[in-house]
């Protein structure tokens, strides 16, 4: 890591979220795409953590936090959609990040939680009484989905499902 001096890191650490993707990368916002590509290689040969192993903990891990920050202007910058997206963001001054993974992640989760429950024990039981259902166990769903409830009294998806379960009971008697 010749020429980066410890001082530097840690200033730079300080400072880093307060860069633009374009600052991180030292890039112009008009710079091609192999520009991005030669600019994000440089610094990411800099600051990578394997690279900065010889440092003390405090250093590796700012050089570890520059790498990330490197890391994910490089993904929104290389990309033609996410670049002008970010740009926009930018010049309406709605930040200078783009957390495209974490927005993703989140999202993902969120559908999960709302199709399967939040909890693993109403999980486990919505997953029971989602079998019953199937195999047509009217009473032992009914009780599942009680339980599932317990965990997570304010499901929608479970409570749904409870009303179904027991109307198909009282249809199948």
């Amino acid at each position: 890591m010749a020429g980066i001096a410890p001082l530097e890191i840690m200033a730079l650490v300080k400072i880093i979220d307060e860069l633009d993707y374009y600052q991180v990368l030292h890039l112009k916002p008009g710079a091609s795409a192999r520009d991005v590509k030669a600019a994000f290689h440089a610094t990411a040969r800099t600051f990578h953590p394997d690279a900065n192993r010889h440092l003390d903990p405090e250093l590796q891990a700012g050089c570890t936090y520059i790498s990330k920050r490197v890391t994910e202007a490089y993904c929104v910058l290389r990309d033609r959609r996410r670049r002008k997206a970010y740009d926009e963001k930018i010049s309406g001054g709605e930040g200078l990040r783009m957390q495209l993974a974490e927005a993703k992640a989140a999202h993902t989760k969120r559908q999960t939680e709302a199709r399967q429950g939040r909890t693993p024990q109403g999980r486990q039981f919505f997953q029971k009484a989602s079998k019953d259902l199937e195999s047509e166990n009217w009473a032992s769903a009914t009780n599942n989905l009680q339980m599932a409830l317990t965990f997570e009294p304010d499901s929608e998806l479970f409570k749904e499902k409870l009303e179904e379960a027991k109307r198909l009971a009282k249809e199948n008697k």
